[in-house]
């Protein structure tokens, strides 16, 4: 078994997502996949599938590869549109492919959340509809990183009213070209924003190895998820401004990085157990269309 904070940090931290760049799979080998990884020695790292809107109807063809002990956790994600009036729209209709697929086979498929891109012209009052339209389903709602800022503390606004927060941001960390990876400080600004409101934040892309390191494929430096996931739990631990933040993210050594069956520790800074669980509900997972790369890289440095 792992370190017990190893094990903290990660458990159920990674969103399937074998059918986008650059693994990019047809549904059906993404879905034998799936069914293969919740069956695994490693199946506690891994949180949901992310399985498009678009692809609900035949994905319901597939469900026999899952059972009632090994379900198929679905995050859906919903299409991108440009405006608000679209964005009414096109959540209206994922809202209802939602309700179906959650009722077509209670004991081998659920729906654990939503993902989905928030136009800029989003405001309050439509937000506050779509909430009263998914009532308790968790969804992460995407905006680029210079809007994140922006974007939380108007989730902020919406999470205010309900005692369980419900609304979280989605910060792409990532893709298949260099413009697509933030910089450690457009990163660093968003993570401090959600230790100040406790907005869940969820992570997509570029995610593969669990530290930063040059990747030739990318012609770029990739984020690393121990450095990511690491960064927001303790930035919100210990209210770090972006500067500090975005020390650990850009931290190329693994021996900065400590685990125990007591603490977690970056350098000097350390979160127990019981403290690490707590921040994890707030910095709840990352999308990888590898479930493969993080468990090796793992295994090679001796983690797991």
């Amino acid at each position: 078994m792992p370190a017990a904070s190893l094990q903290a940090l990660l458990e159920q931290s990674i969103d399937y997502a074998g059918m986008f760049p650059p693994c990019s799979l047809a549904l059906e080998p993404a879905l034998r996949n799936q069914a293969t990884y919740v069956r695994s020695d490693d199946a506690w790292m891994l949180n949901t599938f992310v399985l498009p809107v678009t692809q609900f109807d035949s994905a319901k063809q597939l469900l026999p590869a899952f059972d009632p002990s090994h379900p198929l956790r679905v995050s859906a994600l919903g299409p991108k549109t440009e405006s608000a009036a679209a964005f009414r729209e096109a959540f209206a209709e994922t809202e209802e492919a939602i309700r179906s697929l959650a009722a077509h086979n209670v004991d081998l498929v659920s729906v654990n959340q939503l993902e989905m891109w928030l136009p800029d012209d989003v405001d309050l009052s439509v937000l506050t509809e779509a909430r009263a339209i998914i009532g308790n389903l968790p969804a992460f709602w995407e905006a680029p990183a210079e809007r994140a800022r922006e974007t939380i503390t108007l989730l902020a606004e919406i999470n205010s009213e309900i005692d369980e927060p419900t609304f979280g941001f989605k910060l792409r960390t990532g893709g298949v070209t260099p413009d697509a990876f933030p910089t450690s400080a457009q990163i660093a600004r968003a993570l401090v924003v959600p230790a100040t409101h406790q907005v869940p934040i969820k992570f997509t892309a570029g995610l593969h190895h669990p530290f930063r390191q040059y990747r030739e494929e990318v012609q770029t430096r990739m984020h690393g998820f121990l450095n990511v996931l690491g960064a927001a739990i303790l930035a919100a631990e210990y209210r770090w401004d972006e500067k500090q933040t975005a020390a650990m993210l850009e931290d190329e050594d693994a021996k900065s990085f400590s685990f125990d069956d007591e603490f977690f520790a970056w350098r000097e800074w350390k979160i127990d157990i019981e403290r690490l669980n707590d921040r994890r509900k707030f910095v709840t997972s990352f999308g990888s269309c590898s479930f493969d790369e993080p468990r090796e890289d793992l295994h090679v440095l001796g983690l797991l």
